[in-house]
């Protein structure tokens, strides 16, 4: 269906912007879009769920909306688009909007198979257009500060590495039964794969052995669904990480990072919302998120920053942005961290250790 009139909006020429999904992550991506990203606008937003597409646009003063991504895909007047619809749209929808000249901002996974990936990703560089994947805590500040720690060198050759996440919850997830089976390592544990190798880069992960049940919700594990998973992980300068996940954290939502090296150690991340702490009769305390929202609503924000940025970088012609370490999360990071989940799976499935399939350079 073609574009639904809601009223003007003042189009200018910042990067103009067309939002693919208006979901819960969509909703918070697009607001970011339009009320915070200096230099972008938020110009069309495009979900099956025309209401949720009217209401979302409406709040946000969008002029343009529609129930097809074909009509964003074929606007010349946007520049770029942020992918935030189910997972296994990813993979077409990225290759679909290569095809439109349009820049790519997709939430992770960018696909479920290595296949369906590959081909997206080759239609990405014979576009020539900016790809960025969602990895968003390479924005936080305490991850980039121990990034760049571990850039000069302060840790020496890593040696041991950490990363976790664990969700929110009350022994009760919500839609549990309607989660797919392997979310835990496609949508949630593919964030620490990257954390890990970006913190360990230069270094490929040759090997996986993952452990995953259902402790939260057992009477779940007939159907499939994992709430609770630890991965180890060999890389090829021999480091050893550890990456964890559980459904589950009674205390909020919890995010860490660690690497120990032969001159010392870095640590990123924090279960509290400030590092302010309260000291009383009843004990210490502290505040504690409830969403990857609040923890990382910064993060959140500079990601879609700096996509804008690249987006008006590659298509003014002008040098992109760059600091003291590698940041931007592209194809490359993407393909690694899926190949690492999909080695989950079927480490889960075999019971022991699975090789992790090598970067196919001419696939990225």
């Amino acid at each position: 269906m073609a574009y639904i009139k809601l009223h003007s909006a003042d189009i200018s020429a910042a990067v103009k912007v067309g939002l693919i999904g208006a979901g819960w992550m969509g909703a918070f991506h697009a607001e970011s879009i339009a009320r915070r990203i200096p230099g972008a606008i938020l110009a069309a937003v495009a979900d099956p769920n025309v209401g949720a597409a009217e209401a979302l646009a409406t709040s946000l003063g969008i002029g343009k909306v529609t129930a097809s991504a074909d009509d964003i895909l074929a606007d010349p007047e946007i520049d770029a688009v942020v992918i935030a619809s189910p997972a296994r749209f990813h993979s077409s929808l990225i290759t679909q909007a290569a095809a439109a000249g349009k820049h790519v901002f997709c939430e992770k996974p960018a696909g479920q198979g290595l296949e369906e990936l590959d081909a997206a990703l080759v239609a990405v560089e014979d576009a020539g257009i900016h790809f960025q994947i969602g990895f968003n805590r390479r924005y936080a500040v305490d991850f980039q500060a121990a990034k760049k720690d571990l850039a000069v060198g302060i840790v020496g050759q890593p040696q041991l590495l950490r990363s976790l996440t664990r969700d929110p919850g009350d022994g009760n997830i919500p839609n549990a039964g309607k989660v797919p089976s392997w979310t835990i390592f496609l949508e949630t544990l593919i964030h620490d794969f990257d954390t890990l190798n970006w913190f360990n880069e230069g270094s490929e992960p040759v090997e996986v052995h993952a452990v995953a049940d259902a402790l939260v919700e057992p009477e779940l594990r007939d159907r499939g669904f994992l709430d609770t998973a630890v991965v180890t992980v060999r890389y090829s300068n021999g480091a050893i990480a550890v990456a964890e996940a559980s459904f589950s954290a009674l205390y909020g939502y919890d995010i860490r990072g660690e690497v120990f090296g032969s001159k010392g150690m870095v640590q990123a991340g924090r279960a509290t919302e400030t590092a302010a702490r309260r000291f009383t009769a009843g004990g210490m305390s502290a505040d504690t998120p409830r969403l990857n929202v609040e923890l990382f609503h910064q993060a959140y924000t500079d990601e879609l920053a700096d996509f804008a940025a690249q987006v008006r970088a590659k298509r003014d012609g002008t040098a992109p942005p760059s600091g003291p370490f590698t940041l931007t999360p592209g194809a490359e990071d993407a393909r690694r961290a899926l190949a690492m989940a999909l080695a989950c799976i079927e480490s889960v499935k075999q019971g022991g250790p699975v090789a992790v399939p090598p970067l196919d350079k001419a696939g990225v």
